[in-house]
């Protein structure tokens, strides 16, 4: 994904010049179609809505990114990746991912895409969207209208037909070129294309079609060019493929991979078609576990699945997830049809369902551990799969306990990687339905009550809340009364009850070691009544507690956590006239958060930073630090919580740099600020050490103590002492 967050205005801008989004700038293996994409860039150039179009197979993709890459605009390409996404409902939540957008508010996604696409200048490319054209279209005719920066190539089967549209039709390989791929691909195998007649033969036969000849080539290894050509032929008259109206080269293509296929092994074949239940990428344990049995051994997936990879059928990517596979997505179709035909299709989705349901249990125990930006980049590469099960388990109205459980336990993917929005609508579908499975559906309901909590929407936050806790007694779950607890505490601090929020945080870490649950949630819940202490004058009180959160995340190797525990005893640092020292705790607080995307922990790092800088003698940068903070609140939601106590550190610090700077000086810093994204207002903040002259200690006693973060809670709720999962 691309280096981009939220900003002020929606979400965050985008990467510095000369960056790319998240486009690879030079497609790999690129052969031929040098006309081709010089057709493309000209249309580029001159439309801001350009699809290329084309049969599957024909290389729409290749010749897109390269493309791009030429003609990348100031804010960089970006590419959001459709084929394996099923539901039309989620076509904004996948632009605003690939986009890398964080948003923590109710808005809906789109209102998010606006926002940040309104003063950008970017390209945006949607592949494989011909699945989801009436949503895609409706998406792209709203952007371009509000944002005149953008400018959108789409590569897919068919036309979006939206006012403005140009269209690129990419037909097959001319005969050199095609017999240039075949050679070159040959290669790769580490085996000569053989005969140049044969090899051209070969390439007329295959019409051309990159997808077709790159699968041919993948059998050079074992057969030579004529003896391809020979099966081939017995192939394309058996193997017609398609309905009758069915254009020539789609009947080829199919004929191609119909003839590929047939060449497999019977295990070759049937690993083929069960890998077409995965969503995008997947790595080996998943294909092992969700395809093995039933005729092909777990043990021998890997043999399986190399043999494909040496015939094209199936690629490996690295990734920051590790090694990883997919399928293209022509080839994951005919493996579907297959399945489908074979009756097994139903059985390979509850098997991937059960296999996610399982990675996301063990991601959420392995959280509380020193593996948590290991679990993010994992859950991060899984999404799609996830999103897959989750799809699966909560339609399965005799299975949706499994659904619930699923998107419980992703929690600390909604909470701490900036999916609010998406975790929203699978927690509101997970507690409409009555499984009959009480605990899954409890968790589900304070998982939604602190997303809500998160996006300001207190309403149903404590109707969720309100049923958690009526249910949880009645079923007498400790586990569910302790956490329904933690979140109305939540509530009532950052809606300045202080008192109450105590009196609730005491009883539910009450409640928390009575049943032995230590995890993220249960250091959070003391940062959270540390905040409340300091928010009633008890900052000795707050820092012991800090302390030893601080220590309990140090052992354990928990960095979530500790951002927030920091950020309290940097504030502390300040108030007692430490200000050098405040900073070497924010600067640590404010790296880790940014580390684990999480917007909230980062902006109040800002926050204070400001406070720290004005103390030091720094009004200037001060106030640009509080214009990057004012810049990131509103994709976090109403700033400082709208609440006087989180409030009163930015005024004190405003009030001083106003009196240094003077207004209109003031507003002009501020204004600077703001023009900064995340990641450059992050890198400046992080750059800012070694203040000039430390400056006087803080004056007198700001009655208010702006300590720390009460509801931004690390990205997941791994295991009481005995291992099981939070909640």
């Amino acid at each position: 994904m691309g280096d981009i967050g939220c900003d002020g205005t929606s979400a965050e801008s985008g990467p510095p010049r000369g960056t790319e989004g998240n486009l690879p700038l030079e497609p790999d293996a690129f052969v031929g179609r040098a006309a081709e994409l010089d057709e493309l860039s000209r249309a580029l150039a001159a439309s801001r809505l350009v699809t290329v179009t084309g049969p599957g197979g024909v290389g729409k993709s290749r010749l897109a990114a390269r493309a791009a890459a030429r003609r990348a605009p100031r804010d960089g390409v970006w590419r959001v990746e459709l084929a394996a996404l099923g539901d039309a409902e989620f076509v904004d939540h996948v632009v605003v991912e690939a986009l890398g957008l964080t948003d923590h508010t109710t808005r809906p996604p789109r209102e998010t895409l606006r926002s940040h696409l309104a003063e950008r200048r970017l390209l945006l490319v949607l592949d494989g969207f011909e699945h989801l054209v009436d949503a895609c279209a409706e998406m792209v005719a709203d952007l371009l209208r509000r944002a005149p920066g953008l400018r959108v190539l789409a590569v897919g089967r068919r036309a979006l037909s939206v006012a403005g549209e140009r269209l690129v039709p990419l037909a097959p390989l001319g005969e050199d070129e095609a017999v240039r791929l075949l050679a070159v691909r040959a290669g790769q195998h580490a085996v000569g294309a053989g005969d140049e007649s044969q090899m051209r033969e070969l390439c007329r036969r295959l019409d051309g079609i990159p997808l077709a000849i790159e699968l041919a080539a993948g059998r050079l290894g074992a057969l030579s060019p004529g003896q391809v050509l020979e099966r081939l032929g017995d192939r394309f008259r058996l193997l017609t493929g398609g309905g009758r109206d069915a254009l020539p080269r789609h009947r080829t293509l199919r004929t191609a991979i119909g003839w590929s296929h047939e060449l497999c092994t019977p295990e070759e074949r049937l690993l083929w078609a069960r890998l077409s239940v995965f969503a995008g990428h997947f790595d080996l344990e998943a294909a092992e576990y969700v395809c093995g049995g039933n005729g092909l051994a777990a043990g021998d997936v890997l043999d399986v699945l190399s043999a494909l990879l040496a015939q094209s059928v199936v690629t490996r990517e690295e990734t920051p997830a590790g090694a990883r596979y997919r399928m293209l997505d022509t080839l994951c179709a005919y493996g579907a049809e297959w399945l489908a035909g074979v009756g097994d299709a139903e059985r390979l989705a509850r098997r991937h369902r059960d296999w996610y349901v399982g990675l996301a249990t063990w991601c959420e125990l392995d959280w509380f551990s020193p593996r948590q930006r290991e679990i993010a980049a994992r859950v991060e590469a899984d999404l799609p799969n996830l999103r897959r099960a989750l799809e699966v388990g909560l339609t399965d109205p005799d299975e949706a306990h499994l659904g619930q459980h699923l998107a419980g336990s992703l929690w600390f993917s909604w909470v701490g990687c900036g999916r609010l929005a998406e975790g929203r609508h699978w927690l509101e579908q997970a507690v409409r339905i009555d499984s009959g499975h009480e605990r899954p559906r409890l968790k589900a309901l304070w998982v939604l009550a602190h997303v809500a909590i998160l996006q300001g929407d207190a309403v149903p936050a404590l109707a969720a809340l309100r049923e958690c806790r009526r249910r949880a007694e009645r079923a007498a779950d400790r586990t569910a009364l302790a956490y329904a607890e933690h979140r109305a505490g939540c509530l009532a601090l950052i809606t300045d009850d202080v008192s109450r929020a105590e009196t609730l945080l005491r009883s539910a870490l009450e409640r928390y070691d009575g049943i032995g649950e230590l995890n993220s949630n249960v250091l959070m819940a003391r940062v959270e009544l540390a905040m409340a202490r300091a928010f009633q004058e008890d900052l000795p009180d707050a820092v012991r507690m800090c302390e030893d959160v601080r220590r309990v995340c140090e052992e354990r190797g928990e960095r979530w956590a500790r951002t927030y525990a920091l950020y309290v005893l940097a504030y502390a640092a300040w108030r007692e006239g430490d200000p050098a020292r405040a900073r070497e705790l924010l600067t640590d607080s404010l790296d880790g958060a940014h580390g684990f995307s999480d917007l909230l922990g980062s902006v109040l790092a800002l926050e204070l930073l400001a406070l720290v800088t004005v103390t030091e003698g720094r009004a200037a940068e001060a106030a640009v630090l509080q214009g990057a903070a004012d810049r990131m609140w509103p994709s976090v939601g109403l700033r400082l919580f709208g609440s006087a106590h989180y409030n009163t550190p930015h005024e004190l610090c405003e009030a001083r740099a106003r009196e240094h700077l003077g207004d209109e000086r003031y507003e002009e810093r501020v204004r600077r600020g703001a023009r900064l994204g995340r990641d450059e207002a992050v890198r400046r903040a992080l750059r800012g050490t070694g203040a000039a002259g430390g400056g006087p200690a803080p004056e007198g006693s700001v009655r208010r103590a702006a300590a720390g973060a009460p509801t931004q809670e690390p990205a997941a709720s791994p295991a009481r002492e005995g291992g099981e999962t939070a909640g």
